[in-house]
């Protein structure tokens, strides 16, 4: 079938919005027809070459919102008019990584999704008749794509795609980051390093769980508003700070009779090894933990003195928010749909696929939280 499609042609290139062919699915495959999708920065990413996995040419896009339409054979956990989350972390459910509940990183496809293909080899996209590749196992910058039965996860049918697109990448990653991955406890201080739309999720996630202090930290001071919308208490503009910013931090989290300082909890949202390192460092000695949820381009690698650990401190690192997708997703769309979260409000800009290169501009140009694109 034809679709429309946003391809990746090359790295550093525009995307290009064309006609593109999408075969059916194949066995234990469905086929979504996608409502909306956000832009996230892990599309630009790619798209800037900077991905070491990144695979061209390619249709890009993974944090969809949309509707079954038709399903291969021995498909039996979804049917055809059922509204999904593609997700670029699936859940078999009988990995021995599912099975461990240690994580959420399931390896049942891991091998083809990294070659930009379906668990049987193949690609279902092609142009021209040559072949192009799958993206993160969703490709949702197409008014359909095909995915595995494993990568989708069952959602309510009154919940609007284009808020919910949101949840499967940014929202669940930054909420989940903070309840799964680093099990913040209420009234911890907590420092959120780079307020875009992982950290103000981040935010989110710790006024959810009822930490007391709560600080962003961003060079733009426009998103002080932002954070405080989400629940951040304490503002902090690196820039202004400079080369004082962990000792400033260290000194602003300093409570009652503990002069010693540092957050319980880090988190870094920037994908900036350096500031990895002081996300570790503003950590509390004893028991801070710091957590990487930002993703450092290809080679790059992170460093901190052993001391910083040997005293205490922990690393972690936290992929979609180590949320197990078919059974962690719908309830976070429950809690958009209860109120318990906000979503709405990030979205900051709306467009239909023939503009999707702008929402990228904007993205560049520091002036979205969260682009949308709606089918």
């Amino acid at each position: 079938m034809d679709v429309r499609a946003a391809v990746a042609v090359a790295a550093g290139k525009p995307l290009e919005v064309t006609t593109v062919q999408l075969e059916g699915p194949k066995a234990g495959e469905v086929l979504v027809e996608i409502k909306a999708t956000g832009i996230c920065h892990t599309d630009e990413f790619t798209l800037s070459g900077a991905d070491p996995e990144g695979l061209f040419p390619a249709v890009l896009g993974h944090e969809g919102a949309g509707v079954i339409v038709d399903v291969g054979p021995g498909v039996t956990t979804v049917k055809q008019g059922d509204h999904v989350i593609p997700l670029y972390t699936p859940e078999c459910r009988q990995c021995p990584s599912c099975l461990s509940r240690k994580t959420n990183l399931c390896t049942a496809i891991r091998a083809t999704q990294g070659q930009g293909l379906m668990p049987d080899g193949s690609s279902r996209f092609s142009i021209g008749g040559k072949k192009l590749h799958h993206y993160m196992g969703t490709s949702t910058f197409a008014n359909f794509t095909v995915l595995p039965e494993i990568a989708v996860a069952k959602v309510r049918e009154d919940a609007p795609f284009d808020k919910i697109c949101y949840i499967g990448c940014g929202v669940t990653t930054g909420i989940g980051a903070v309840m799964n991955t680093a099990k913040v406890q209420a009234g911890a201080t907590a420092i959120v390093f780079g307020l875009g739309g992982i950290g103000l999720n981040v935010i989110q996630g710790l006024r959810l769980v009822g930490a007391d202090m709560i600080i962003g930290v961003d060079i733009n001071n426009d998103k002080k508003k932002w954070g405080e919308r989400f629940g951040m208490t304490h503002f902090v503009n690196a820039n202004d700070a400079g080369k004082d910013l962990v000792a400033h931090l260290v000194n602003l989290t300093k409570r009652g009779a503990d002069q010693i300082g540092g957050a319980d909890y880090t988190f870094d949202c920037t994908g900036n090894v350096n500031v990895m390192r002081q996300a570790l460092e503003a950590c509390h000695r004893g028991w801070g933990e710091s957590v990487i949820i930002g993703v450092a381009g290809a080679g790059q690698e992170i460093a901190a003195r052993p001391f910083q650990l040997v005293t205490g401190r922990v690393w972690k690192g936290s992929a979609f928010g180590g949320a197990r997708g078919r059974t962690d997703v719908p309830k976070i769309v429950d809690w958009y749909m209860e109120k318990k979260i906000e979503i709405d409000p990030m979205i900051t800009h709306t467009m239909p696929l023939a503009d999707i290169n702008k929402g990228f501009d904007l993205m560049h140009a520091g002036k979205s939280i969260r682009s949308v694109v709606v089918f």
